[in-house]
């Protein structure tokens, strides 16, 4: 079943088209990984999700229903949650208060401050730091318990990996995977396509504002992703350009 879905999404930013057409879809209890390089529109497209950007009507559906011009908070309470890219943690709150915040809506589920602790010990020994003072790879997740706090049926990771060594980067993927395990729906906005193909079930590669590639990720190969990302004309001249 169709828990998230796109239908011919438009986005501009004033007169500037970022968004071509775009259908997309996530079932329940799956992962999907959204990849392109810079300025593809992979963060309009989570923005026009979460209602950072009112999208036009009739093309945004949550379980079927639209969910086209309703606020990020009405969003948040319908079951979607986001961890943006940076993080964006209150700097003036501790590591326990930033997490407390994304509880605010009151839904129910199995996350609160005991099972995201139990997901990364950390955080409770830090649990009356100041968020910031925190490694960057801890800062990040206090972002990923704050959105679960909120026990969303729909994860938004942008950019998890963004600035972070390989060692921690493992470790924030390992509990996402967890994470996974208990049947959360999420979608996965990354640059490492290793990684995206790892983590998820399907994958869309956006190009200029528009769907390039779509498929099973064990399935989708390198050359077609490399295709995917740059266009097809690229693609050739990067080819003839090797030895």
């Amino acid at each position: 079943m169709k828990l998230l879905e796109t239908r011919k999404l438009t986005a501009f930013y004033g007169d500037f088209q970022a968004l071509f057409g775009i259908d997309f879809h996530v079932d329940e209890g799956e992962i999907v990984a959204v990849i392109g390089a810079n300025g593809a529109g992979k963060s309009t497209l989570l923005k026009s999700i979460t209602g950072l950007l009112v999208p036009p009507a009739q093309t945004l559906y949550l379980d079927g229903k639209p969910i086209a011009g309703l606020t990020p908070a009405k969003i948040v309470h319908r079951g979607v949650a986001m961890v943006p890219e940076g993080r964006r943690l209150f700097a003036s709150l501790s590591v326990e208060e930033n997490l407390l915040m994304g509880a605010y809506g009151g839904r129910r589920g199995i996350w609160n401050f005991e099972s995201v602790a139990k997901l990364f010990p950390i955080l409770k020994e830090r649990r009356k730091s100041p968020a910031t003072a925190l490694s960057g790879g801890q800062q990040q997740m206090v972002a990923i318990g704050r959105a679960l706090m909120s026990n969303p049926r729909l994860l938004i990771c942008d950019e998890l990996s963004l600035g972070l060594a390989p060692i921690v980067i493992k470790e924030i993927y390992d509990a996402l995977k967890t994470v996974a395990a208990t049947g959360l729906t999420a979608i996965i906005v990354e640059q490492d396509t290793s990684t995206a193909k790892e983590m998820s079930n399907r994958l869309y590669c956006l190009q200029e504002g528009r769907v390039s590639l779509t498929g099973i990720s064990r399935q989708v190969g390198h050359e077609q992703i490399t295709a995917a990302y740059f266009g097809l004309q690229a693609n050739a001249l990067l080819q003839q350009a090797q030895p």
